[in-house]
């Protein structure tokens, strides 16, 4: 179903919601716009891009934009400009949602959230040695929840000899700059790899050797939801964890924190399913 927001229902009380990202896709705006709709609220959803990062920061402030997503790059460099730092994001020093309380900007990290919950519900054993493509703000939320949800033999895989080694160490676990001859049982990818519309969307960040030894395959992109990596590891017969399902819950909780209202479960699948369609 096709739905719009009517020219008529927007006026100077419509309370307008942003996020920031590197590549902005329609995915959180059309969840976003489908659950006002849905609920009543007058709100609006919009998706954009900054080469100004401060400036975009101090217009949420100015404007009074209620909330914002942040995606990458913008997820720790935009730390210094917000004005509180919860436990979320505090802990892992990574912002993916801005809540503008009369012009305090409130910071969390609702991937985190997303992440451990779905370990859980997937029912991934947590015994399983572990590989984490990545050391960015995504890969920051990965690898808390990992620790948080019992995970112990995790390595951070990442080329990045400052930031790589710096995650690794903060959560006592490994690092190396490639996977070499690891072979775990659940491979996660927290980087761009594979993402619609940037330089590496046809690739896969482990190759078919890594899947086939594997048991879980979970890539955080969430565009498009069938990444060469889930693709590979679709064919291989692995269970698999998709970033459509991170977004979606993750998105379900920024909604909350926006409106105060919180979606049913039917709601945001129904959301969800309607943002990618």
């Amino acid at each position: 179903m096709h739905r719009t927001i009517s020219r008529d229902s927007i006026n100077r009380d419509t309370t307008l919601c942003i996020s920031l990202s590197g590549r902005p896709s329609n995915i959180g705006t059309r969840f976003h716009n489908f659950l006002y709709e849905e609920l009543g609220l007058d709100y609006l959803y919009k998706a954009f891009t900054t080469t100004d990062l401060p400036g975009a920061i101090a217009g949420i402030r100015a404007l009074g934009v209620r909330g914002c997503g942040v995606s990458m790059p913008f997820k720790e460099a935009c730390i210094e400009f917000v004005d509180v730092m919860h436990e979320s994001a505090a802990a892992i020093s990574s912002v993916n949602t801005i809540v503008n309380e009369s012009g305090t900007l409130h910071a969390y990290n609702t991937d985190y959230e997303a992440v451990a919950r779905l370990l859980t519900e997937h029912q991934v054993p947590s015994d399983l040695d572990v590989a984490v493509a990545g050391s960015g703000g995504m890969a920051k939320a990965v690898v808390a929840a990992l620790r948080d949800n019992g995970f112990r033999s995790v390595t951070v895989v990442a080329r990045n000899r400052a930031t790589g080694p710096a995650l690794a160490e903060q959560y006592g676990f490994a690092w190396r700059p490639e996977r070499g001859d690891l072979r775990p049982g659940l491979l996660v990818n927290a980087t761009p790899t594979g993402m619609a519309g940037g330089p590496e969307e046809g690739r896969s960040p482990f190759d078919a050797a890594a899947i086939g030894r594997s048991e879980v395959v979970f890539d955080v992109v969430a565009m498009p939801p069938d990444t060469p990596l889930i693709r590979a590891a679709g064919a291989a017969g692995k269970s698999t964890i998709t970033g459509a399902e991170v977004i979606a819950l993750q998105a379900a909780a920024q909604f909350a924190l926006y409106t105060g209202v919180t979606p049913t479960a039917d709601q945001v699948r129904r959301a969800s399913e309607y943002s990618r369609a």
